[in-house]
C-alpha cells in the first residue's frame, strides 16, 4: 500500500464599535436589511496601482475578534430570519433526511490478517471504523468518531496500520480544521497508547516492517491566537517511536533554506527505502530523495533535483522504483527509475502514455492498476509490472470507479462504482481471474430508472469544445424554464466526474435539472487542458462555464430567471467570479467557502500552495493584472443589480480562511441594487468541508436547495412521507 498521499488544500483604528452599528434584520415585503459594516481606510500597492481594502478588517478571527464575532452574529441572524420564510425549507429537509438514511460503506482495507470498513447506519454524523475476521464475518465496532464530541464535529482525519495489523494510527480533526492530532491504539486489546502527535496537516503516516514507528510530518507550532491564519511554513520530516513523546521524535529531514517546501515520507513495502517526495504547491512537480534503511548511517540521496515533473511513487521492486509521471507524456505515464543505476538515459516507461488521461496507479499483488478518464468518465485498466495488458476491468456503466488498493502480498483487491442515477455498489476483485463480485451495495428510498443522465458537448468563448454532463428525472419536459442548477470547478487538475450524492438526487427528485461542465483548469483531459486554466489563462474557466449556462439556455433546459449556479472553495471562486462578470445570466448563486480576494490569499495558511493554479498579485505586473481582473471582491460594482445570492463559509476554515467569504458579502450587500436577497450563512465549528457531521451537512444542503427554489421559480415535488428514525 505504497503511495503518495497529499492533501490537497487586529486592532481596529478609526472604527466606532461595530456592534453599536448593526441595524435590524427584519425582513420586510420587499427590503432586506443587511448589517452596516464599518469600513477601514486601507490601501494597498500592487506595481503602482493604488487597491482599496475598506474591510481587511474582516480578515481578523472570530474566535479572537469581538468586532468580527458580532458581525458574524447579525449576518447569521439576517440570513437564517430569511431561511425560515421560505416556503418548503421545513419539507426539503424533511425528504432529504429520509434519502439520506440509508447504508453507506467504504471499499475495505486489508491490514495483517483482518478486514476493514467505514460504515455508516445512515444519519450518523461520522462514519464508523469497523473489523472482520473474514469478508463474510461479523463486524466488530474499533473506533467510532461520533464518541468523541456531542455535535459530532471531531472527525477522523486518517489513518495508518502498521505492516502487522496490531497497531493503527489514527488523526482527529476537531471542527473541520486541517489541523491533526494523532493517537495509536492496540488493535487486540483497543487500547489508546500515550503516543501523541501534534500540529500536523498535509502529511500522510508511513510505519518501518518492525512496527516500531512511524515516519512523518509537521509544522512548528504556531503563534497563540493564529492557529487557523498563519502561513504553513518550515515542514519537518520526523520519525516517532512507539512509546516516546513527541519531543523526542527524531528529525528526519528539514530545509530552512526552502521553508515554502513540504515533505511526504513514505517506506517501501519491502522496508527497503524510505522515499521522500518534496512538493511545494499544488501543481504535481515534484522532487524526490531516497535513504537504504538498510544501511542505518546511510544520507538521503537525491534522485530527482527539480520540480520540472510529476514523480508519484506507487511501488517498488528491488532496487526499481515505479512512479506515475508525465515526463514526455502530458496524459501520464507510469515509468521506472533504479536507485542503482539512476541516470535518466537508464528510466524505463512501462505504461505508455495513452490517448486517455492517467489520474491514478497502483501496485496490488504483482499488477498495476491504472485509472484513465476518457471524457470524464473512469476507464480502469490492469497490467503486469512489466507493463503488459492484462485485461480493462469491466465496469457496470458510465460512471466513477475508485479503489483498487492493497498490498504487493495481496491476492484481491476492491473498489466502489457509483454514477449520479446509481448509489454506491463494492465489488471484490480477484486478481488472478479478474473476477467481480457485488460486495455491498446501498439502498437508497428512489428507482434509479426513473433518471436520466446524458453528456453533452458544447463549444466555449474560444471554440473549445468542453464537456457537460446533464441529469433530470425523465421525461422531463424541456420548456425552458426547468430550475437548474449548474455546478462547476475547474481548477488545480481537479477531475469532476459522475458519482452519486443524495442531495443533487434531491435536487432532481424536486424537478429540477442539474448541469456539470468539465472546465479548463481541470484534469480531465491532462495537463494541456489544466495548463489552460491557470494564471493567465483563467480566464478561460469562467468562459466555459458561463459559455455552458448559455448553452442551457438556448438548447431549452432553462432561462436566466431558472438557472442557479453552485460552487466550493475554487468553484466558490468560479460562482464569484461569473456573477460578478454575467450578473444578468443567473438568478440564484451559491458561493461556497470560495477564494474571493484574489490579491491576498497568498498571506493565509495554505494560500500560497495555491500560486502554482492562480499566480501571485506580488509575482508580476503581468499576474497582478490578470487577478485584479477577475478577483470576485474585487470586481463588485455599485448600483448592479446581482442575482440572488446565498454565500457560505465556517468560521474554523483554515483551508480558504474565511475573511474571503466576509469581504465579499460586506462588498456585495453594500453595492448591491435591487430586492435580490444577498446574504451569507457562517457555519459554527466547522471548517471547509472534511468531516463535517452529517447533520450540518443536511440542514445546510436544505437551506441552499430552499434558497435557489425560491429564487428559480420552482414548486418542490416532495414526496409525501416522514422520514424514517436514526437506527
Amino acid at each position: 500500500m505504497f503511495a503518495a498521499t497529499f492533501a490537497r488544500l487586529h486592532q481596529l483604528p478609526a472604527l466606532v464599535a461595530v456592534t453599536a452599528l448593526f441595524i435590524s434584520s427584519t425582513l420586510f415585503a420587499q427590503t432586506m436589511h443587511y448589517p452596516v459594516t464599518p469600513k477601514v481606510d486601507q490601501v494597498d500597492n500592487y506595481h503602482g496601482t493604488a487597491v482599496p481594502d475598506v474591510y481587511r478588517w474582516l480578515e481578523e478571527e472570530a474566535r479572537t475578534s469581538k468586532p468580527v464575532a458580532d458581525w458574524v452574529e447579525a449576518e447569521n441572524k439576517v440570513t437564517f430570519g430569511y431561511l425560515e420564510t421560505l416556503p418548503h425549507r421545513k419539507e426539503i429537509e424533511a425528504r432529504l433526511t429520509q434519502l439520506w438514511d440509508f447504508e453507506k460503506f467504504s471499499t475495505p482495507l486489508r491490514a495483517g490478517d483482518r478486514y476493514y470498513y467505514f460504515r455508516n447506519n445512515g444519519l450518523q454524523n461520522q462514519n464508523v471504523l469497523y473489523q472482520l475476521d473474514s469478508l463474510d464475518g461479523e463486524p466488530r465496532e474499533l473506533i467510532d468518531p461520533n464518541k468523541w464530541s456531542a455535535d459530532g464535529t471531531v472527525a477522523l482525519g486518517g489513518m495508518s496500520f502498521s505492516d502487522d495489523g496490531k497497531l493503527l494510527a489514527y488523526g482527529q480533526n476537531a471542527a473541520g480544521s486541517d489541523w491533526a492530532v494523532w493517537h495509536v491504539m492496540n488493535v487486540e486489546t483497543g487500547e489508546i497508547l500515550s503516543d501523541k502527535i501534534e500540529w500536523t496537516k498535509f502529511t500522510s503516516l508511513s510505519w518501518t516492517p518492525d512496527g516500531k514507528g512511524f515516519y512523518y510530518s509537521r509544522f512548528d507550532k504556531p503563534e497563540e491566537g493564529k492557529e487557523f491564519q498563519s502561513l504553513n511554513e518550515n515542514q519537518k520530516v520526523f520519525y516517532h517511536t512507539i512509546g516516546q513523546p513527541q519531543a523526542d521524535d527524531r528529525l528526519v529531514h528539514k530545509d530552512p533554506e526552502n521553508p515554502k517546501w513540504g515533505f511526504n515520507a513514505e517506506v517501501t513495502e519491502d522496508g527497503h527505502y524510505l522515499v521522500i517526495t518534496v512538493w511545494k504547491g499544488t501543481d504535481d512537480k515534484y522532487r524526490v530523495m531516497y535513504r537504504d534503511l538498510q544501511k542505518p548511517d546511510s544520507e538521503l540521496v537525491t534522485l530527482i533535483d527539480n520540480f520540472d515533473n510529476e514523480y508519484t511513487p506507487i511501488g517498488n521492486e528491488g532496487s526499481r522504483i515505479y512512479f506515475k509521471s508525465d515526463v514526455d507524456a502530458p496524459n501520464k505515464c507510469v515509468l521506472v527509475i533504479d536507485v542503482e543505476k539512476p541516470a535518466r538515459d537508464n528510466w524505463q516507461v512501462v505504461i505508455p502514455e495513452a490517448d486517455e488521461t492517467l489520474t491514478g496507479a497502483s501496485m496490488v499483488g504483482d499488477f498495476i492498476f491504472a485509472d484513465y478518464l476518457k471524457d470524464a468518465v473512469t476507464l480502469v485498466r490492469q497490467y503486469d509490472l512489466a507493463g503488459k495488458l492484462v485485461r480493462t476491468i469491466d465496469l457496470p456503466g458510465l460512471g466513477t470507479a475508485s479503489g483498487f488498493g492493497g498490498r504487493r502480498d495481496h491476492s484481491e483487491t476492491f473498489y466502489s462504482f457509483s454514477s449520479f442515477n446509481r448509489p454506491p455498489s463494492i465489488f471484490r476483485m480477484d486478481l488472478a481471474s479478474g473476477e467481480s463480485t457485488l460486495y455491498k451495495q446501498s439502498d437508497v428510498a428512489f428507482n434509479p430508472d426513473d433518471y436520466e443522465v446524458k453528456q453533452v458537448f458544447y463549444s466555449s468563448k474560444d471554440g473549445t469544445q468542453v464537456p457537460m454532463f446533464i441529469a433530470h428525472k425523465k421525461g422531463i419536459e424541456l420548456s425552458g424554464a426547468n430550475p437548474t442548477l449548474l455546478y462547476g470547478y475547474g481548477g488545480f487538475n481537479i477531475s469532476l466526474t459522475p458519482g452519486f450524492s443524495v442531495s443533487r438526487l434531491q435536487w432532481m427528485e424536486m424537478g429540477g435539472v442539474f448541469a456539470m461542465p468539465n472546465l479548463r483548469g481541470g484534469g480531465e483531459y491532462g495537463e494541456k487542458w489544466h495548463k489552460a486554466g491557470t494564471k493567465l489563462q483563467k480566464q478561460n474557466v469562467f468562459d466555459d462555464f458561463i459559455a455552458a449556462g448559455e448553452w442551457l439556455i438556448s438548447n431549452g433546459y432553462t432561462s436566466s430567471k431558472h438557472l442557479a449556479i453552485q460552487g466550493g472553495s475554487n468553484g466558490g471562486l468560479l460562482v464569484g467570479a461569473c456573477m460578478t462578470q454575467r450578473p444578468d445570466l443567473f438568478a440564484a448563486c451559491l458561493p461556497a467557502v470560495g477564494v474571493m480576494d484574489m490579491l491576498r490569499f497568498q498571506e493565509f495558511t495554505a494560500g500560497r500552495y495555491w500560486v502554482d493554479d492562480y499566480g501571485s498579485s506580488q509575482a508580476s505586473r503581468e499576474e497582478f493584472d490578470a487577478l485584479f481582473a477577475y478577483s470576485p471582491y474585487h470586481n463588485i460594482q455599485d448600483g448592479v443589480e446581482y442575482p440572488a445570492t446565498m454565500v457560505t463559509t465556517a468560521d474554523t476554515d483554515d483551508r480558504v480562511v474565511p475573511g474571503h467569504s466576509f469581504k465579499f458579502a460586506a462588498r456585495l450587500q453594500a453595492a448591491h441594487q435591487g430586492d435580490n436577497p444577498v446574504l451569507i450563512r457562517i457555519e459554527t465549528k466547522a471548517g471547509h468541508g472534511a468531516g463535517k457531521p452529517t447533520a450540518k451537512i443536511i440542514e445546510e444542503a436544505a437551506d441552499q436547495w430552499a434558497f435557489i427554489a425560491k429564487q428559480t421559480g420552482m414548486v418542490p415535488e416532495i414526496p409525501a412521507g416522514k422520514p424514517k428514525n436514526n437506527r
